[in-house]
C-alpha cells in the first residue's frame, strides 16, 4: 500500500458487510474504525431516517458529501455509506487518502439480509426500486473501486482475508 493510501475504505450496498467486516478487518490490520453513517448521525443528531424524512434523499447525500470531505484520518479503516459513491468531490478525496475496496454482493444476498428497506435511511428517489438502486450503484461502485472482493457467498473472516491478500499483491 502506497504510504498516502494510509486507510481502507469500504464501499457497497447496504447489507453487503461493510460494518461488520470494517470491524474485524480494522481489529486484524492494528488500525482504527468509522463508520460513515453514525459519523453522519452524530453529527446531525438524528438518524440516516429522520434526516431522509426531513431533507430528502439528495439532502441526506449532501450532508454525507460533506461529512466525507471533512475527514481527515489516517490509519483507519472506513466503511461509507451506500451513497457515498454518488458524490465525485468525496470519493475523489477517499481515494487520495485510501484503498477503495468494493463488497461486491449479488441483490438475492443483499435482500436475504436486510428486511427493514423502508426505515434504514436508504437515499434514493421515492419512485426507485431497490433493483434499480442496486443495478444503479453497482456501475459507480465498480467506478471507484480499487479493489473488488466478491462476497455473496463468503463470511466475513473470509472477506476479511479476501481483503487482506488482494492488499499484500
Amino acid at each position: 500500500m502506497k504510504p498516502t493510501h494510509c486507510n481502507i475504505v469500504l464501499i457497497g450496498m447496504p447489507g453487503a458487510g461493510k460494518s461488520t467486516v470494517g470491524v474485524i478487518l480494522a481489529k486484524r490490520t492494528a488500525r482504527d474504525f468509522v463508520d460513515t453513517d453514525l459519523l453522519i448521525q452524530k453529527t446531525e443528531k438524528r438518524s440516516l431516517q429522520e434526516i431522509l424524512d426531513a431533507d430528502g434523499y439528495l439532502g441526506l447525500r449532501r450532508i454525507e458529501e460533506r461529512v466525507l470531505l471533512s475527514m481527515e484520518l489516517c490509519g483507519h479503516v472506513i466503511a461509507t455509506g451506500g451513497s457515498a459513491v454518488y458524490s465525485d468531490a468525496a470519493m475523489d478525496h477517499l481515494r487520495r487518502v485510501g484503498i477503495v475496496v468494493f463488497l461486491d454482493v449479488d441483490l438475492d444476498a443483499i435482500k436475504s439480509r436486510v428486511t427493514d428497506f423502508d426505515s434504514r435511511g436508504i437515499a434514493k428517489r421515492a419512485d426507485q426500486s431497490f433493483e434499480a438502486l442496486f443495478e444503479e450503484r453497482r456501475v459507480l461502485y465498480r467506478k471507484y473501486a480499487d479493489i473488488t472482493i466478491d462476497g455473496a457467498r463468503l463470511n466475513q473472516d473470509q472477506v476479511c482475508e479476501g481483503i487482506r491478500a488482494a492488499l499484500a499483491r
